[in-house]
């Protein structure tokens, strides 16, 4: 829940700082646990955050792990490329994530000469659109990681280009049915209204995805079935919430964890596929869509 460049931290959270004692952390968790409870008229998502910043903050090791940045600064840097085994995967075009590392990497170093650009004192003091970018790199990656062990049915690509400045995270192509994709992490539980999430942040990443997914229709001449939104498993109520049809298709909020599932099973409402149909889309848009690096 705190590991994200965008997220509160626990600190934050329990309304301290770093300096507190152990006794003033504790005094500002059970006023917050007060505060937030939902029998007593507080937010559900705002008491489990309260819960697992004092699972951090409440031990002197797990303190002392957060304090230095060792845990968050491991799940920010470029994961090593490992051995994938033996199980049969999907066909995958394209690397997720890699163009906003790239772009992350550049703007930090710009503002920060030889720093260390992952490091949780750099990232923590980053400004925001800065961390907007690692955020998302991070979180294409972990959808990458979720489906690319689908099985050969599926083809997926990555970061595929929307002019020359854009992509659309993920297109997946599944036995009955073309998806577009994209991974999101807003930093914290997220709700939503009229089909997007509520912040003020101004983003609108339904809105951006159709929008993409429209535009890459559009050059490879083939209909797609549903729009997926995928968020942290922390940050999403539900395994999954239907967002209603924007412009016509059916769109999905998803658990990172419950991707695969409503991959193999489809959105509800989506427009399916099969037979050469299938055969027909995989061709075009192997030889139209260019994938960003």
């Amino acid at each position: 829940m705190f590991d994200s460049p965008l997220s509160a931290s626990p600190y934050e959270v329990l309304g301290t700082g770093p300096a507190a004692s152990d006794d003033e952390l504790r005094r500002a968790f059970r006023a917050r646990l007060r505060a937030t409870h939902p029998d007593t008229g507080g937010d559900a998502a705002e008491f489990i955050q309260v819960q697992c910043a004092w699972e951090i903050l409440g031990e002197p090791d797990s303190r002392a792990a957060f304090d230095n940045g060792s845990a968050a600064e491991s799940s920010w840097r470029p994961a090593q490329n490992g051995s994938r085994g033996t199980r049969l995967r999907a066909t995958v075009r394209g690397t997720a994530g890699a163009w906003r590392r790239a772009a992350y990497a550049a703007a930090a170093r710009e503002r920060s000469g030889d720093a260390d650009v992952y490091s949780a004192a750099f990232v923590r003091s980053a400004p925001w659109e800065l961390r907007v970018i690692l955020a998302d790199a991070i979180a294409e990656e972990a959808t990458a990681a979720a489906i690319e062990d689908l099985g050969i049915g599926f083809t997926v690509w990555h970061s595929v280009a929307v002019g020359d400045d854009d992509a659309l995270d993920h297109v997946v192509l599944t036995p009955s049915g073309l998806y577009g994709l994209t991974s999101e992490d807003l930093g914290g539980p997220v709700r939503f209204r009229r089909g997007e999430p509520i912040g003020d942040d101004g983003r609108t990443p339904i809105a951006d995805l159709t929008r993409r997914i429209r535009l890459v229709a559009r050059t490879a001449g083939v209909r797609f079935g549903g729009a997926i939104l995928i968020l942290p498993d922390d940050d999403l109520g539900e395994a999954a919430t239907s967002l209603g049809a924007v412009r016509g298709m059916p769109a999905l909020a998803v658990r990172r964890s419950a991707l695969r599932t409503v991959l193999r099973s489809g959105v509800p409402g989506a427009r399916r596929i099969g037979g050469n149909e299938l055969f027909d889309v995989r061709t075009r848009l192997t030889q139209s869509v260019r994938t960003r690096s």
